[in-house]
């Protein structure tokens, strides 16, 4: 359904598994020119009922939470528009716990305010809102006026975390069968993390017995880690330090990766500190020119030296006047003037 909806506008934010805004804010400029917003909706919703087989509720709203009431509302009839200029009477009769966002304790601290629809809440003064709720009562005037006009934005967001907690099949009196388990759930997290382009600096494992006692220990990496033949090597260690002396039967195993950090292979790859990228890229010229020859690769001091090295064999230019040794050997012959001559 995503896929479908990605094409029909240029902003497509998710709301939950099977909700999502589209932002249609330009599209009178581009895409509504020999169409209307109905038809373009309309015609969203039979391609998803045809392509996916799912029925489609949608509504359209000069904001995101407008949007989303006017859903709520077509619910039955499929689809419901709030034309620019009716905001306000649609919203008026409609009652607050019907927006999603407002808890019970405030729908309790507006009702104290004689305020049970969008309605009573237009006729309040905003400043008393604000008193009360802070920018949130402002806010809520504004839509319940039919004025709140909000940019639909979509942010994303790295996790910050990943873990697995799982119940064995039985109680395991095997330790290096738990073990075993323990790896296997530690190299499908490493997968998840490498497929989110993440890699994580700290890992905790907790071990659960069959008494519901528990034991557990964490770790953090100097720098964050990726790689299975690393991060199984560093847990297995940590699951044999804290089951060392231990008898009870496992039932549960605990894996967190946490700390992550976006996935960059380069520091991996040539080292975290200039010392160690300089002498990975020396060890590499050395490598590539034993195998290609001895000028494979050369650094910019080197070609300046040849540079020079070449102008040094060019021969240097002839003097424009002649040489005075020549002028003496065509005047006075090899052996140049006697002594006492003068000229």
């Amino acid at each position: 359904m995503f896929l479908i909806l990605e094409e029909y506008a240029p902003t497509l934010v998710p709301y939950s598994i099977d909700e999502g805004f589209l932002d249609f804010s330009t599209m009178d400029e581009h895409m509504w020119r020999n169409t209307t917003p109905t038809d373009y909706v309309q015609n969203i919703r039979s391609r998803i009922k045809n392509e996916v087989r799912l029925p489609v509720t949608a509504g359209l709203g000069n904001s995101a939470k407008l949007a989303k009431l006017a859903t709520d509302a077509a619910k039955g009839v499929g689809f419901l528009e709030v034309e620019a200029g009716q905001e306000k009477e649609f919203l008026k009769d409609r009652p607050v716990q019907e927006m999603s966002g407002i808890g019970k304790n405030r729908q309790r601290s507006l009702a104290a305010l004689g305020a049970l629809t969008f309605g009573h809440i237009a006729k309040l003064p905003s400043m008393l809102l604000k008193q009360k709720f802070g920018i949130w009562g402002q806010q809520m005037w504004l839509f319940s006026n039919g004025v709140w006009n909000e940019p639909l934005v979509l942010e994303i967001k790295d996790r910050t975390t990943i873990s697995s907690s799982t119940t064995l099949p039985q109680d395991e009196h095997d330790y290096e069968a738990a073990l075993t388990f323990m790896l296997s759930e530690a190299t499908r997290l490493t997968g998840q993390l490498r497929r989110e382009q993440m890699q994580a600096r700290e890992f905790s494992l907790a071990v659960r017995f069959n008494d519901f006692t528990e034991v557990g220990t964490s770790f953090r990496f100097k720098h964050p880690q990726f790689l299975n033949s690393v991060i199984n090597s560093v847990l297995e260690q940590m699951f044999r330090e804290i089951m060392g002396g231990k008898q009870r039967p496992v039932r549960q195993i605990r894996i967190a990766m946490f700390n992550l950090e976006r996935l960059d292979t380069h520091p991996t790859l040539w080292g975290r500190t200039n010392e160690e990228r300089w002498g990975a890229l020396d060890d590499a010229t050395q490598a590539l020119n034993q195998k290609l020859g001895k000028t494979a690769l050369i650094t910019g001091a080197q070609l300046a030296l040849q540079h020079i090295d070449e102008s040094q064999k060019q021969p240097k230019a002839k003097c424009p006047f002649t040489p005075q040794r020549e002028m003496i050997t065509k005047l006075w012959g090899s052996e140049g003037p006697k002594q006492g001559t003068l000229f």
